[in-house]
């Protein structure tokens, strides 16, 4: 079985002040144990090593695509995988894409870390296109696209969500019309023929997969959102068999977003 993780850790886990939180998420990372892990929102991470060494810490290789714009995102591969192919994915993203490809006994699977654009819903919806296609280039029918796509989904009312936000925050969220929820990137995953493994089941209770914010890790332009996700291709959708919102302890302190978790019916090759 292996575990992949996803998780936005807050500006490097570094705030403007006080003692930082990387070594409380690298806890939490350790305490979760993926085997695959993308992570988003590395400031700071591409100088001085420290990308090398938050991977030294959890026993895994660290594999960051560098932004422009934003921040770096990663995937963090934990041996004995073999890696085939990494790399970021060469579109301008205003954060990054990276995408890492590993051995399994089912074939290849690629993994694509991603952070989509903040605060403009179109360029969002470009940014999935670029990830969709990146899917299609896979080597294989096995592949995950993984993160914070800052992206409300089109099968839920969000009008109370919404609402609630500063207008400041709000409008990230709505269409120019200032009223239409902006679900572009998301149904643009969909649409392509990924599977939504994050979303609630008929009957879940209505914060079940929300991901933003914790408890006690800020996030003053979040009301209770499901912002980051899992998109699997049908083949690798077929092989979850547990996927989970993680909660509680220092993970309510480590950042403003909840990590991902999913078990894949999968093992190194």
């Amino acid at each position: 079985m292996l575990r992949v993780m996803t998780w936005n850790i807050k500006t490097g886990g570094r705030d403007r002040a006080g003692p930082g939180r990387l070594d409380r998420v690298a806890r939490v990372v350790a305490a979760h144990r993926p085997d695959l892990l993308a992570v988003q929102e590395l400031r700071g991470f591409d100088a001085g090593g420290v990308s090398a060494g938050f991977a030294a810490e959890l026993g895994m290789r660290p594999y960051l695509a560098r932004s422009c714009f934003g921040q770096p995102v990663a995937v963090l591969v934990r041996p004995p995988l073999r890696v085939l192919a990494a790399g970021p994915v060469r579109r301008p993203f205003h954060h990054a894409a990276q995408r890492v490809t590993v051995a399994t006994d089912a074939g290849p699977l690629t993994v694509i870390a991603s952070h989509l654009h903040p605060y403009c819903g179109l360029r969002r919806r470009v940014e999935a296109g670029w990830l969709a296609a990146a899917v299609r280039r896979s080597p294989g029918p096995l592949a995950l696209v993984a993160g914070d796509l800052n992206t409300l989904d089109p099968d839920t009312d969000h009008t109370a969500r919404i609402a609630r936000l500063p207008p400041a925050y709000r409008r990230r969220h709505l269409r120019r019309d200032g009223r239409t929820p902006d679900i572009r990137a998301v149904a643009r995953l969909a649409a392509a023929g990924l599977v939504d493994l994050s979303a609630p089941a008929p009957g879940d209770p209505p914060d079940e997969g929300l991901t933003a914010p914790t408890r006690y890790g800020g996030g003053a332009e979040f009301s209770g959102m499901r912002l980051d996700y899992l998109f699997a291709t049908p083949a690798l959708a077929r092989l979850v068999r547990v996927h989970a919102v993680a909660r509680g302890g220092e993970i309510e302190y480590a950042s403003d977003h909840y990590p991902l978790l999913a078990d894949l019916d999968l093992s190194p090759a």
